[in-house]
């Protein structure tokens, strides 16, 4: 396969990672809040300190990725997603979980802001660049789609540190790709 569609593989990878998190959280906070403790405002900024950051630094990465390369500011994004999602995984406490999901934010921030220049630097003008975009967007509306179903079937299956730990492993392969 050429290389621009294990490009396309690995964008579209964590592309619907990053967004699957946007949603999946929901159907855990009754399950977070009982086994950390959360109160109501804490179960607020488990999505809000995602949500919040992400929104805040897509610009700025776009920036970076323009400066400094998107391959690589793209795998930096990826890293700190997945690392801060182990981290949420293994919380202690409604505070540090938070924290957690502000710095995965940061991490999606990256990823999204360069995954689209990075299909169109892959692919040129015309039917493949179309078919990828197409790609691409599908993605975004399966992982906003199914959010909510794999976000309640690993809390009930596994526990709700599984909706972050599952990144892991995705994440890991994503960078290898990359």
């Amino acid at each position: 396969m050429d290389r621009k569609w294990w490009t396309l593989f690995a964008v579209s990878v964590a592309t619907f990672m990053l967004l699957l998190d946007i949603t999946v959280v929901n159907t855990a906070l009754p399950s977070i809040a009982d086994d950390l403790g959360a109160s109501f405002t804490d179960l607020q900024w488990v999505i809000d300190a995602y949500t919040l950051s992400l929104a805040a630094l897509v610009l700025t990465a776009g920036v970076l990725a323009d400066r400094l390369g998107r391959r690589r500011v793209f795998a930096a994004g990826l890293a700190i997603f997945t690392v801060a999602s182990l981290a949420a995984g293994l919380a202690p406490d409604p505070t540090f979980l938070n924290i957690m999901r502000a710095i995965q934010g940061i991490g999606g921030a990256v990823m999204f802001a360069v995954s689209l220049a990075l299909v169109a630097q892959e692919f040129e003008p015309g039917r493949e660049r179309g078919t990828a975009m197409g790609v691409y967007g599908a993605t975004i509306g399966v992982a906003v789609a199914t959010g909510p179903l794999v976000g309640g079937a690993l809390t009930d299956s596994l526990g709700w540190e599984w909706i972050f730990f599952v990144n892991v492993p995705i994440g890991i392969a994503a960078i290898a790709i990359t």
